[in-house]
């Protein structure tokens, strides 16, 4: 075979690997990830690369390698669902690096992790002093986790007594053109009202872009061929 025509075919392979074992391992593998799924990463891909341009090595051979690393990171997430122990060896604990506004030297040291960078994660969450802080742990994808002290924390609607009722989600109705029929009925809206209202507003299916429910129930909508939205109702 043309080395060329290989390397194609073999990097199609990797690449389709690559994809099927993301959605195999799920979701955490490919977000924050922690030390296991640091390494589970870089190893898939080393092994897909090399399926992708080791001409010298036959591909069913890094194939067989690239599938016991899935299956070995397949059995190592699930033994850590169903043992607390397991789970504890494989992604680790957090580490308290603030307790009661004490900064825990020890414990930053055997992280090396240093007071710039505590600083750093700190200004991230917009807190610009550590004597604001009262609780604070590095999580295991190594983000922190703060609690502030109560002088500090912010204030809520219930601190104020202040309560209103639960905003509902916007509901989608149109999109290019194409009225939602499913989320019209999941949510006891009539194609009749909704055409009523185009007509309101003389538009047709075809003009609208994108028409939504507010969480106000209020309509919104987007037509084409203008930069300017159509007014929202004032029912």
């Amino acid at each position: 075979m043309n080395p060329y025509v290989d390397v194609i075919i073999r990097s199609i392979i990797a690449f389709l690997s690559i994809f099927f074992a993301a959605r195999i391992l799920g979701k955490q593998t490919v977000s924050r990830m922690t030390i296991f799924d640091f390494i589970a990463v870089v190893t898939l891909g080393s092994v897909t690369a090399n399926l992708a341009f080791a001409l010298e090595v036959k591909a069913r051979y890094i194939f067989l390698v690239f599938f016991i690393f899935v299956l070995l990171i397949y059995l190592s997430a699930f033994l850590s669902l169903k043992s607390k122990r397991a789970r504890k060896y494989v992604a680790g604990d957090p580490t308290v690096v603030i307790e009661n506004g004490k900064i825990l030297e020890h414990n930053m040291k055997k992280m090396r992790y240093t007071l710039d960078y505590l600083n750093q994660q700190l200004r991230q969450k917009d807190i610009f002093s550590i004597d604001d802080v009262d609780y604070a742990l590095v999580e295991n994808n190594g983000l922190l986790s703060v609690k502030k002290k109560e002088a500090h924390l912010t204030v809520t609607r219930k601190d104020l007594h202040i309560f209103k009722e639960e905003v509902k989600l916007p509901i989608e109705l149109m999109m290019d053109g194409e009225i939602l029929l499913n989320n019209l009925k999941e949510n006891d809206i009539s194609k009749e009202w909704l055409l009523s209202e185009l007509k309101k507003r003389n538009l047709t299916i075809e003009r609208v872009v994108y028409a939504l429910l507010t969480s106000n129930n209020k309509l919104y909508i987007d037509i084409h061929d203008d930069k300017l939205h159509s007014p929202m109702d004032v029912e």
